[in-house]
């Protein structure tokens, strides 16, 4: 079936005349007349216009014809498979699944330990007890001062003669003096 004729039987479907049908997907009346004898091919821009008013019309039967016109009888096939699963799945098993054995008040391997507060009057928070003991400050989270002295120090090489200073500049740059 071709694209026309598709769009033939989507009027057909609406049980409206070409004429009402043009003006129900705002189109020109001459284009459908010219789509449906088969002069013209109808563009994507026709097609969105007849699926926004039709939604209830699959995309895969308008514009490549497989499958089925409409959304309903998709459906009707849908629930008709879902009955047969339901017949293949009502029938009894010999042996029972994993689920089936399985409690429903089990958690397994998600046992985390319970934490036993303190009882309390429904007015107050529970406070966890500080301790008084001041804290033990270890080396490494001291600051130290002494890298600042060192710093401070004159160097050997601070009582010579400069002989030359370079300047390094962020784009690549250097200028140099020399005294």
């Amino acid at each position: 079936m071709s694209l026309n004729e598709r769009i033939s039987k989507v009027i057909e479907y609406s049980n409206l005349t070409p004429s009402e049908f043009a003006d129900e997907i705002d189109v020109q009346r001459s284009s459908i007349s010219h789509i449906t004898s088969g002069r013209n091919k109808p563009s994507l821009e026709f097609i969105i216009k007849i699926k926004s008013r039709f939604p209830e019309i699959l995309w895969d039967w308008l514009v490549t014809g497989e499958g089925k016109m409409l959304k309903s009888d998709l459906l009707e096939e849908k629930e008709i498979f879902e009955e047969e699963v339901e017949e293949e799945v009502a029938k009894p098993t010999s042996l029972p699944d994993l689920f089936t054995m399985m409690k429903d008040d089990e958690d397994f391997g998600t046992e985390e330990p319970e934490i036993i507060t303190p009882k309390q009057s429904p007015g107050e928070s529970f406070i966890p007890h500080q301790s008084t003991a001041q804290e033990k400050i270890f080396d490494s989270q001291r600051l130290d001062n002494s890298h600042q002295q060192i710093i401070n120090q004159p160097s050997v090489n601070q009582q010579g003669k400069i002989k030359r200073i370079v300047i390094f500049y962020e784009n690549g740059k250097f200028e140099s003096f020399e005294p």
